[in-house]
Parts: structure tokens; sequence; C-alpha cells
């Protein structure tokens, strides 16, 4: 099945991109979810305002990658949050928190879907998050969750 991503998906492709995948993939997982459309002709004339709108998002160059690789990296972010007992989350911490405290704590404006989360968090304590700014440069954010 021939698609055009309108969304980025994890190692498959970014918006814009025409990709082949298998029919049961395309159909129950990318078309439901919005993260791509069917490929026609008249579709793919849609690209180039998908790929121009990506640009916008996009970090523009190199350096301007490591500069906001350098912010990340500088200081760690506090993320207050409900806690019980012995320092358990009512609930995890998502990409959406992560993104309002780094932008909260005076930090860039940064992409949810670049935010990697390895493992849940569901702990106070000082978390490593990975943060693709760019695909040559990757930043290693320090979250900080403490009790509110």
């Amino acid at each position: 099945m021939k698609l055009i991503l309108t969304h980025e998906v994890a190692s498959l492709g970014a918006p814009g991109d025409i990709v082949e995948v298998k029919d049961g993939y395309g159909r129950n997982f990318l078309l439901p979810r919005g993260l791509a459309i069917s490929w026609t002709r008249g579709a793919a004339k849609q690209i180039d305002s998908i790929k121009k709108a990506r640009e916008v998002r996009d970090v523009r160059d190199l350096s301007h990658a490591e500069e906001i690789k350098r912010q990340l990296e500088a200081a760690p972010v506090a993320l207050k949050v409900r806690a019980g007992a012995g320092g358990r989350l009512f609930g995890a911490v998502t990409v959406n928190d992560i993104v309002a405290a780094v932008k909260s704590g005076g930090g860039p404006d940064i992409d949810k879907r670049r935010i990697e989360i390895g493992a849940a968090i569901k702990t106070t304590g000082n978390h490593a998050v990975a943060v693709r700014v760019h695909p040559e440069v990757a930043a290693s954010l320090t979250l900080n969750v403490v009790p509110a």
C-alpha cells in the first residue's frame, strides 16, 4: 500500500514522505490515526504544502540544533507532580508534561514528537530524557520530578 505520511512516524519517515507499507499496517494503524493519507495523484500535489509546514517546524540547521541542545542540557528541568508516599506518582509523566515544564522553565520550544522516554516515569527524582533535536543531534535532558 502506498501512503503519504502526514506526521512523523518512528522508523518509517517524516511528514511528506511517500512510503510503501503492508496493507494491514496502513489500513489498521496509519490511516485511522491520521498519520498518513492514501497516495493518489491529487494527494501527491499536497506533498509540497506538507513539506513546507514541516520546514517551519523543523530546526533550521546544524548550528541551530547545537544551540538548542546546549540550552536543554544547561540545567535540569523541574516538574511538580502529585505523588504519594514513597515517591510514587499518581499516574505517569507524559511528553506533554515535559514540553510544558521546559517551556515554563525558560527553555526552547520543542516538538513533543521529538521526545523519547525510555521507560514510563512513575517516581520522583532525576530522570534522563532523550530529545532528538535534529537527525544528527540528540540532547539528553535531565528531568527533576518533585512532589507538589
